[in-house]
């Protein structure tokens, strides 16, 4: 899982495939469309091929930033604070890696500074640009995780993600309402449960 992870938090479209040109997506959507059973050529499908295109560059933008960068501007003037940092209700709107449906829900994320601290609406974007790559739920907790302890040197990190998989709800099973948790905690969480029923206290409270 290591090497998977690194690899995730590796910036751009380097990722060995070459990226098609616009017009080769263009294609591919009206071909989608045909397979689908339909006519790409009649009047209300025309300009989809333009929309779902323009739609996969804004929901897949985080293959083109670096979490790194986002984290790399710190404070080191804490007034001696080291305590939890935490930031509730973080948008996730990411895609499964398996059938490209959307998963949606929202991310909770802690960490205990040491002698610096990140301004804040900087994590809120480093769970967006994981997000907004083709994802598992468990990898895309693991990554955020990875990221803050290698820029930030934290006592310790909690993460928790709670979504629900519209490849669950709308394929396969059809089960509605259900929503997956995942946690990962490192450093003084791992090592102290008051701190991680402290963080699970707040995050839900």
């Amino acid at each position: 899982m290591d090497a998977q992870i690194t690899n995730a938090l590796r910036i751009g479209n380097d990722h060995g495939v070459t990226k098609p040109s616009r017009e080769e997506a263009l294609a591919a959507v009206r071909t989608l469309i045909a397979w689908s059973g339909d006519n790409p050529d009649r009047e209300g499908l025309k300009d989809t091929p333009k929309r779902v295109v323009d739609a996969y560059s804004e929901w897949f933008e985080g293959y083109d930033a670096d979490p790194a960068k986002e984290l790399s501007r710190t404070f080191e003037d804490v007034q001696g604070y080291d305590d939890m940092v935490l930031l509730r209700d973080i948008e996730v709107e990411s895609h499964c890696e398996h059938h490209m449906a959307p998963f949606l829900g929202k991310a909770y994320v802690a960490y205990m500074p040491t002698a610096k601290v990140v301004g804040i609406s900087k994590i809120a974007r480093v769970v967006e640009i994981f997000s907004k790559r083709l994802q598992t739920q468990e990898t895309l907790t693991q990554e955020i995780t990875k990221a803050l302890e290698d820029n930030l040197s934290p006592a310790g990190v909690a993460v928790l993600i709670d979504a629900e998989h519209q490849c669950m709800t709308t394929r396969g099973v059809h089960h509605r309402h259900v929503s997956t948790i995942t946690t990962r905690f490192t450093g003084a969480f791992k090592e102290n449960p008051a701190l991680v029923e402290r963080f699970l206290k707040l995050a839900k409270g």
